[in-house]
């Protein structure tokens, strides 16, 4: 298995809610099957899905897929970035769970939670600049 993430599919109640949030947040839907909502990422793609037909999928009962603790991080090139992306998920509907603030190894977060309940950390790190492409580099390489 070669190291990196291909797709991030997180399962959702309501599929047009959950995509209308991310739009808001001037993300762009690129095509896709019925029934999968699509957003193409830099090396990546975010899918969202029903998550009574993923659980069908997956061939378990949905209410053991329960909630993992699991946050999706996005970088920021600046520390005055983070809490504007805040501001602006809180404007698109989202719950900020902690304000921007300054963190102890250095960095600056928030964290805010999407309506469909997913996590995001909203960060910057000074000692992992983004790349051309704002491609997120451990370290900055």
């Amino acid at each position: 298995m070669e190291q990196r993430v291909s797709l991030i599919t997180i399962g959702v109640e309501d599929i047009e809610a959950a995509a209308g949030f991310y739009e808001k947040l001037g993300w762009s839907r690129v095509d896709s099957p019925d029934g999968v909502i699509a957003f193409d990422l830099i090396g990546q793609t975010l899918g969202l899905y029903p998550l009574s037909a993923l659980a069908d999928e997956m061939g378990v009962d949905v209410a053991t897929l329960g909630r993992g603790a699991l946050t999706l991080s996005h970088n920021c090139r600046t520390k005055e970035e983070v809490a504007a992306l805040l501001d602006a998920a809180k404007a698109a509907g989202a719950e900020i769970l902690k304000p921007a603030a300054d963190v102890f190894w250095g960095g600056h977060h928030g964290y805010f939670r999407a309506p469909d309940g997913t996590i995001w950390e909203v960060a910057f790190n000074p000692f992992s600049a983004l790349g051309p492409k704002g491609e997120f580099r451990w370290n900055g390489y």
